[in-house]
């Protein structure tokens, strides 16, 4: 029996193709290792978002060589693979099979070659229905669309992942059936434009609230929205996630800066104003909503009124989480060619500023929730005995927000829901303890 090992780099997204392909191999003729000395063939999952990440698969893939054993073979996937090409099987003369998502199709022809297998079917084609789900039992992604339309002036994304496609609406909803009769408690809505569900449909329908309402009618215990366009937010679908008490009140808004210049510089739809009343609409609204973005420090032009503009839109907008990138000049991206480039210590300047802003703004933010009384997911414990991690509507899958950390004099299992009354706050995290039932 052959060894199958995976490492899959950047996001959720690519994620799930990564447990798509793992699908993809029969379990009576193949197993999955984690040690790279042990597999047959090394799947790599790469991302090329930024060149941060470009480096990092760049650099898994020379560490998998040198852990692999002799005879075992890589294959070099994913974005990075889909964006260099050409580049790569000429850099990478190592890899045995270089395949670009294009050419994912062909993947189970590819690999029978590569292995020389000689049982029929062996290797099945990719199926969105057929998945290894690699996250906790009870936690799941579910993907929704794939592409973008939005060409953001510093994103590359349409061009490696292609034009926005809505998955078909009952596709998604028997691989929710599917995940919840698995144990799934908890499933995260993921694709690069979440909001913009079903608007290549006939009429636009159904949508984004469509499919909410009927995921809601499945019955998990958790619906969780994840990237979410500012202009797309509909009233509709406000009051929707405010009256739901499935889907998490949990507002995941990227807005990148807030200096109209810049915003329009980055081909982004909308302007602050039209930002700031959104928040404000959500937070009156929907009262305990958790607001989450992220900004882009170091723009081309980004001068320091820019910054001052976005220092005091943070101090309105009160976000309870929040992620500061600094700006990657990327090939092929209209901002690529923009003038008054900056330098990078200036962009690692202006990104310690926005966190130490936010810092405050998160302690504040944090401080808020003592007394609160929080249900939600154990997800683990920290090491301490008797110490456990919680995911509650406060917090997102992958670390990507704080933790909530609390104490338990009874032991308690991953995956169960607990109540958690919050004693303290930090700046990132909460603290507290086991409520009684």
């Amino acid at each position: 029996m052959k060894k199958i090992g995976m490492l899959s780099l950047g996001c959720a997204k690519n994620l799930v193709d990564s447990e798509m392909m793992l699908a993809m191999f029969d379990p009576k003729e193949f197993s999955f290792t984690d040690d790279p000395a042990e597999a047959d063939l090394i799947l790599l999952n790469t991302c090329a978002f930024i060149e941060a990440a470009r480096k990092e698969s760049i650099d898994a893939f020379f560490q998998m060589l040198g852990e692999k054993k002799k005879g075992a073979k890589i294959v070099v996937l994913g974005c990075l693979a889909q964006r260099y090409e050409d580049e790569l099987r000429k850099s990478l003369p190592e890899a045995d099979l270089i395949v670009p998502i294009k050419d994912y199709q062909s993947l189970p022809g590819l690999l029978d070659g590569l292995l020389h297998e000689e049982k029929k079917d062996a290797i099945a084609p990719m199926n969105p229905l057929r998945r290894v789900v690699s996250t906790p039992s009870y936690s799941a992604y579910l993907r929704i669309s794939e592409g973008c339309n939005n060409f953001c002036s510093f994103c590359a994304i349409p061009y490696i992942r292609g034009r926005f496609v809505s998955r078909p609406y009952e596709e998604i909803l028997r691989e929710a059936k599917q995940l919840k009769d698995s144990g799934v408690k908890e499933i995260s809505l993921i694709s690069q434009d979440t909001t913009r569900y079903g608007s290549d449909f006939p009429n636009q329908k159904p949508n984004i609230a469509d499919l909410l309402g009927d995921l809601e009618k499945i019955g998990f215990y958790s619906i969780r929205l994840l990237y979410l366009y500012p202009d797309e937010i509909s009233d509709e679908l406000i009051d929707q996630i405010g009256r739901s008490k499935i889907v998490k009140h949990y507002f995941d808004i990227p807005v990148q800066c807030a200096s109209d210049h810049l915003l329009k510089a980055m081909n982004r739809h909308g302007d602050k104003a039209q930002m700031m009343e959104l928040f404000h609409k959500i937070r009156d609204r929907v009262p305990d909503a958790v607001l989450r973005t992220t900004l882009i420090a170091g723009f081309p032009g980004e001068n320091e009124d820019d910054v001052e503009q976005t220092l005091a839109f943070l101090e309105e907008a009160r976000f309870d989480h929040l992620g500061c990138f600094t700006y990657s000049r990327e090939e092929g991206t209209a901002a690529y060619k923009l003038p008054d480039q900056i330098p990078e210590a200036r962009k690692e300047e202006v990104r310690s500023l926005i966190m130490e802003r936010q810092r405050h703004i998160s302690y504040d933010q944090a401080k808020r929730h003592v007394g609160e009384t929080m249900e939600g997911i154990v997800t683990g414990s920290d090491g301490a005995k008797g110490r456990y991690r919680l995911r509650s509507y406060w917090n997102a899958p992958d670390d990507i927000d704080g933790n909530i950390y609390f104490t338990s004099d009874r032991p308690l299992k991953e995956g169960e829901i607990v109540r958690v009354h919050i004693d303290s706050a930090f700046v990132y995290d909460l603290m507290g303890h086991l409520a009684e039932e």
